[in-house]
């Protein structure tokens, strides 16, 4: 059974980049390696309507910070056979963003911390009643904040069809959310976790070692 690694933090954070690194790194030690990202905006009806209120388009769906985080878990819970037939076949299965997105976003736009009711509520609803598949480690990566927030807009500015969505362009919601990240790191929650801030030398060799460990 492979292990499932979820990367985790804010647009503009790196993601994407980190994760082809990793990913590169991973292979050239001989793991197989696959990936999936959520939200699947393009393969999941439920991640669909979610979009399309985060840009306005379905009327008052966004201001329910409980109905977003439903449908955002219903996505996953949708991928959860894919995800364990991944893990069955592959030594490492790389996410870009799952349930810890949800939480601390859910959080952070009701103004509460990590140990707050709905960060509980996801963790049963996901875990607990959906089933979905645990992750065994998730990265997140914080760089500065104002440092993501610029790599964001850039990307706005020079990617087609890449506008920031209500959530991506509100700074004061992104702010409370890296807040949040940080606390489920702190406290470990659903995995360990790895906190990756961009000081220091290159994680990656470090963080190839550790995941492979079990993975065989």
């Amino acid at each position: 059974m492979g292990r499932l690694v979820v990367i985790e933090g804010l647009d503009g954070a790196g993601k994407r980049t980190f994760a082809g690194r990793l990913t590169g790194a991973l292979r050239a030690a001989g793991a197989s390696v696959t990936a999936a990202a959520f939200p699947r905006y393009d393969d999941d009806v439920h991640a669909e309507l979610a979009r399309d209120a985060l840009y306005g388009r379905m009327g008052d769906l966004a201001s329910s910070v409980h109905a977003m985080a439903v449908l955002f878990a219903l996505d996953r819970r949708g991928a959860a056979a894919g995800l364990r037939a991944a893990l069955a076949a592959h030594d490492v299965l790389l996410v870009d963003r799952y349930v810890a997105s949800n939480a601390a976003y859910s959080a952070a736009r009701l103004g509460q911390d990590a140990g707050g009711e709905v960060v509980a509520w996801i963790h049963a609803l996901e875990v607990e009643r959906f089933g979905i598949p645990v992750p065994d480690h998730q990265l997140l990566l914080a760089p500065p904040r104002e440092l993501a927030a610029e790599r964001a807009r850039s990307r706005e500015a020079t990617e087609p069809g890449r506008e920031r969505d209500a959530y991506e362009s509100d700074d004061g919601l992104q702010a409370r959310t890296d807040a949040v990240y940080r606390q489920l790191a702190d406290a470990g929650w659903l995995s360990p976790w790895t906190v990756l801030d961009g000081a220091g030398p290159d994680p990656v060799p470090v963080l190839v070692d550790r995941l492979l460990v079990g993975s065989r």
